[in-house]
């Protein structure tokens, strides 16, 4: 399982306690209990590191192969003090990190204890079912209690938090809107609304399950058979397996229908050739969504590729300033073969893929609203614990005004998210009115966190209080899934019925 693949076995969830430990440190002896639906085991390592921690104590032992049956089992590890040495090293060590962000700056109340959400000025609550509404408080609470305190530091190493993968699985919001096939079936609406809730926390773990739900995932559902269906989502679904979507290249970016892998026909399947960019998930995915031209169509068809074959290889792109924690990587393929059964029947050319764009941009559009939400819940609460010349920030005109300036895109933004989503509930969405809405929300998401970021002043280029963060993510969103300037040319071409993407042809000099 994805979710201990750099950690433990593929156990998908545990709990465990210590028993007993001696005066002097020597022994502690550890109990693996498979208990379904309860804690993973990477439970087990955070204990370790806090017994370490504290107790200055070395470990040795196993942490993997853990047991695949609920049949009881137990397993010793053994903990020895430390060397003098050892235990100054990892003082120096503490020290030259610096102190906690609540002891440097006790003044405000870091995103680690996530403020209670505010932005709901125009009651837009009201607009939502009430199977909506518990949804959201369900990935709300989730995001804010188990995602907020841990996400920092892995953003900081551009590292992805497996251990949260359990408890996403648990919202059972992979799927989306998919129904059947152990997928939820949420509305819309609802889908949109779980990615804003994680995405007010943090847009990296909203981009991971977009990535995975409403690309990979929606492709497959819309485009692929009933034994692709049957074979596929289930386990996705409950993300016992994750997904990537590779369709961007080195050389096709915006340009996508232009994009040079190929797929040769050869007995039993194909053989696919190129290179894809930009691919999240794609370091540990385990199903890769992969777009190729037919050699013999010119057109685009999609693939479904199970990573570990020769011919597929990935690397990790590293020295992103945002979304540091997608794990974004290069994919190389070379001589891949992909049978029969894998190729996605209902992906005939890059109008198929055209329509999953399209309602994948419902939900993008709403990721920079959950951004929104997030950062304007921050300052609200920092300016009224942090002082300046003896008052709360709060009490300033400036402050004030900026902070409504913010709270007036929101409620503009969550609007039209809530409006796009009711448009293609209806089946009267076009892909002009998609691609508005996730230009126009990315655009004004800018401005609302570069307003939070002048709010909070030094601290707003901390990631500790989201803010910088925040200001650093939504740069990739601003440009992925169709960049500002594409979808309004999308747009554009629209409501005139003129195609403006191709610059004009160079005139002759008279």
């Amino acid at each position: 399982m994805v979710a201990l693949k750099h950690d433990c076995a593929r156990t998908r969830e545990r709990y465990t306690h210590v028993t007993s430990y001696s005066s002097s440190y020597q022994c502690v002896y550890l109990k693996y209990y498979f208990l379904l639906k309860q804690k993973m085991a990477n439970d087990l390592t955070r204990r370790i590191s806090l017994l370490r921690k504290h107790l200055n104590l070395e470990i040795s032992g196993s942490l993997t192969n853990l047991p695949e049956t609920g049949v009881e089992e137990a397993m010793s590890l053994h903990l020895r003090p430390t060397s003098a040495s050892n235990a100054q090293a990892k003082e120096e060590e503490n020290l030259s990190s610096g102190l906690d962000i609540s002891l440097a700056f006790p003044q405000a109340t870091p995103s680690s204890t996530f403020p209670q959400s505010v932005s709901d000025y125009y009651q837009i609550d009201d607009l939502l079912t009430s199977e909506e509404r518990a949804l959201r408080a369900r990935v709300r609470e989730v995001s804010e209690k188990e995602i907020a305190p841990i996400i920092a530091k892995y953003w900081e190493r551009a590292e992805f938090p497996f251990e949260i993968v359990p408890s996403l699985a648990k919202l059972k919001i992979a799927g989306g809107t998919i129904k059947g096939y152990g997928c939820p079936g949420l509305s819309v609406v609802g889908s949109a609304l779980a990615m804003a809730e994680i995405a007010r926390v943090d847009a990296s773990c909203s981009t991971f399950m977009m990535v995975h739900t409403c690309l990979a995932m929606l492709t497959i559902a819309m485009c692929g058979s009933e034994e692709q269906k049957e074979k596929y989502l289930p386990s996705l679904a409950r993300l016992d397996t994750i997904s990537c979507w590779a369709l961007t290249e080195p050389d096709y970016g915006s340009d996508a229908s232009s994009l040079g892998t190929t797929a040769t026909k050869v007995k039993g399947g194909w053989l696919l050739n190129g290179q894809k960019r930009w691919i999240g998930n794609s370091t540990f995915a385990d199903v890769c969504v992969v777009f190729a031209r037919n050699a013999e169509t010119n057109e685009i068809n999609g693939f479904i590729v199970k990573k570990g074959a020769s011919g597929f290889s990935v690397k990790k792109i590293e020295n992103k300033i945002g979304l540091r924690i997608v794990q974004n990587g290069d994919i190389v393929l070379r001589g891949f073969f992909v049978p029969d059964e894998d190729r996605l029947t209902g992906m005939n050319s890059f109008k198929d893929t055209a329509k999953v764009l399209a309602v994948s941009r419902i939900v993008v559009a709403w990721q920079p609203i959950g951004i929104s939400m997030g950062v304007y819940d921050i300052c609200h609460r920092y300016l009224q614990e942090r002082k300046q010349f003896g008052v709360p920030l709060a009490s300033f005109q400036l402050c004030q005004e900026k902070l409504v300036r913010m709270l007036g895109n929101i409620q503009a933004m969550m609007l039209i998210g809530w409006r796009l989503c009711k448009l293609y509930e209806a089946g009267k969405m076009t892909p002009g009115q998609a691609s508005l809405g996730k230009a126009w929300t990315t655009l004004r998401a800018r401005e609302t966190v570069a307003l939070g970021r002048e709010l909070l002043g030094g601290n707003g280029i901390l990631a500790d209080f989201l803010v910088a963060k925040a200001f650093c993510d939504l740069e990739p969103i601003y440009t992925y899934e169709g960049t500002y300037d594409v979808n309004s040319l999308v747009t554009g071409r629209e409501v005139t019925g003129i195609a403006s993407f191709k610059a004009p042809k160079r005139r002759s000099a008279l």
